[in-house]
């Protein structure tokens, strides 16, 4: 996020754990993502609505990780975009059935309407593919990488993270992304 920050890639606020309920509340406001700093799939982590809920998610979050992340809750819409070498594809909305993309609507079939290309107006949609492609040179990766973000309801988006290793069945989100640019999985996987 540092490293984002520094290029230019808009992040949400954070702060890592051990933190007092009362100064996250403070710093960042009510709702907060409370999450394992290193897992993924969502695994470990709550939107924190209230005060009261703080200190279970943190010992949540820390059965799967050491270090914990309290980030500000980005609430809009979710987006992700693949890059390919040096190539950003299309823009790829996520809609889940709940809140946000949890574990639940990422593995459950029905739970979440993944659309490709997303609807969106072109200069998000270009500026998107720019902080995707900006992120993953940012942090130096290679090859292949899926970036996701938050379009807010006043049309800021927020990098929410880098996924380094992304899914690669056929309809994982990259290869969904690569379909809408004319690349089909077994090209994809070739490259």
């Amino acid at each position: 996020k540092r490293l984002f920050r520094d290029a230019g890639v808009p992040t949400a606020d954070w702060l890592m754990a051990p933190v007092a309920a009362g100064e996250a509340g403070h710093h960042l406001g009510w709702p907060v993502v409370v999450k394992p700093s290193k897992q993924g799939s969502t695994v470990g982590l709550t939107v924190v609505k209230r005060q009261a809920e703080f200190d279970p998610a943190v010992a949540y979050a820390r059965e799967y990780d050491d270090e914990v992340m309290i980030e500000r809750f980005v609430p809009g819409r979710e987006l992700t975009v693949g890059v390919l070498d040096k190539l950003a594809l299309p823009v790829g909305e996520i809609i889940p059935q709940h809140e946000i993309f949890d574990y639940e609507c990422k593995y459950t079939p029905g739970m979440s309407e993944e659309v490709f290309p997303a609807k969106l107006l072109e200069p998000i949609a270009t500026e998107c593919r720019r902080l995707a492609l900006l992120a993953h040179r940012t942090l130096k990766l290679s090859g292949y990488s899926r970036v996701d973000f938050r379009l807010t309801p006043a049309g800021h988006l927020f990098c929410l993270e880098a996924n380094t290793l992304p899914g690669m069945t056929a309809t994982s989100l990259l290869p969904q992304g690569a379909r809408a640019a004319g690349i089909e999985f077994a090209a994809l996987c070739d490259r």
